[in-house]
C-alpha cells in the first residue's frame, strides 16, 4: 500500500519522446487517499496564512489548485495557454526547451495587493510557474509561495524561482528530466 505520495506516482519511459521519464500524476488524482494526502500536504504550509487566491498552471495544476483553493476557501485563477480565456487577458511569453510559448490570465482575475499562491503538479524548469508569477505581478498582487507536487530539481526550476525570491514547496522528487 502506498505511504507517501511519490508512491502514487507512476513512471511512464519514453513519453513524450525517448530518453523521457515522464512522472504521471494522474494515477495520485485516481485514487481518493492518494489525492487527499497531496491536497492537504501541498496547503500545509500555507495553512493560516493571510491568502486571498490561489492560481493553477494548466492543466493540472487546475485540479490541484481548485481543491487547494476549496480548502483555504479562497478563489481560485486560471493562467492558461494562450487563446484559451474567454476574456479580456494579459499574456507572457517565456522559454520552452524548442521555443516560445505564451501564459495568459484574465486582465481582472486579481486585485492589487492580493496575495497568491501558484499551485502546478511538476516544477522542471520553472519557465512556466514564472511566466505565472510575472501576469500575477503586473496586476499588482504578490505570490506568497509556489506549491508543486513533483520537483525535478536536475532541471533547475527550483533554483530559479528561488532566485526570484519565492518560496517553493514540492511535495517529492526525482532525479532526471
Amino acid at each position: 500500500m502506498p505511504r507517501t505520495v511519490r508512491d502514487y506516482i507512476r513512471t511512464i519511459v519514453d513519453f513524450p519522446k525517448e530518453g523521457i521519464l515522464f512522472r504521471d500524476v494522474t494515477t495520485l488524482f485516481a485514487d481518493a487517499r492518494g489525492f487527499r494526502m497531496a491536497i492537504d500536504q501541498l496547503l500545509h504550509p500555507y495553512a493560516g496564512q493571510p491568502i486571498d487566491k490561489v492560481a493553477g498552471l494548466e492543466a493540472r495544476g487546475f485540479i490541484l489548485g481548485g481543491a487547494v483553493a476549496h480548502q483555504l476557501s479562497v478563489g481560485f485563477v486560471p493562467i492558461r495557454k494562450k487563446g484559451k480565456l474567454p476574456g479580456a487577458t494579459i499574456a507572457q511569453e517565456y522559454q520552452l526547451e524548442y521555443g516560445d510559448a505564451i501564459m495568459e490570465m484574465h486582465d481582472d482575475a486579481l486585485q492589487p495587493g492580493e496575495r497568491v499562491l501558484i499551485v502546478d503538479d511538476l516544477l522542471a524548469t520553472g519557465g512556466t510557474c514564472e511566466a505565472g508569477i510575472r501576469l500575477i505581478e503586473r496586476l499588482g498582487a504578490s505570490v506568497v509561495g509556489c506549491a508543486f507536487v513533483v520537483d525535478l530539481p536536475d532541471l533547475g526550476g527550483r533554483r530559479r524561482l528561488e532566485t526570484m525570491g519565492m518560496e517553493v514547496h514540492a511535495l517529492c522528487e526525482f532525479a532526471g528530466h
